[in-house]
């Protein structure tokens, strides 16, 4: 059983969102890395983390895949939000543009996810990384493969 199922059973994406934050639940990857989901909208989601040391590449920097992974989970639970109850999807493509390197000093980050369009079987989102003054560290579209459970 999934997370979203476990909080939400028979919800629709959104609903599910909504009831992993009133719950305070976390993936597993939300917890490795240290950011959470802090708004869900139909079409639209926010998650937010600090970048830090738990991140670090070997030459002092936040790893490219923290970024990749924080706009792969906004593009995807964008879509997600999206979904009917008995929907699942899953991420088919992932362009990353790195904007700035980030590290511990960067502070707290966004990163947005919003639907571009969505389909029958297949959703198209976009999602940015930006920080408390509105920089922009990195940039992503995607596809996600939307299939029935």
């Amino acid at each position: 059983m999934s997370l979203a199922d476990e909080v939400a059973p028979g919800a629709t994406g959104v609903e599910q969102l909504r009831a992993l934050m009133r719950a305070g639940r976390m993936s597993g990857i939300g917890r490795s890395l240290d950011f959470t989901l802090v708004e869900a909208d139909e079409g639209r989601v926010v998650f937010a983390g600090v970048p830090g040391p738990h991140a670090y590449n070997p030459i002092g920097t936040v790893h490219g895949g923290y970024a990749a992974t924080l706009l792969d989970s906004a593009c995807g639970c964008a879509v997600h939000s999206m979904l009917r109850a008995d929907q699942g999807y899953t991420t088919l493509e992932l362009k990353v543009a790195y904007h700035k390197a980030m590290t511990e000093k960067t502070g707290l980050v966004r990163a947005e996810g919003r639907i571009l369009t969505m389909g029958r079987r297949a959703g198209f989102a976009e999602a940015k990384i930006t920080d408390a003054n509105g920089v922009l560290y990195a940039s992503a579209t995607s596809t996600l493969l939307v299939f029935d459970r």
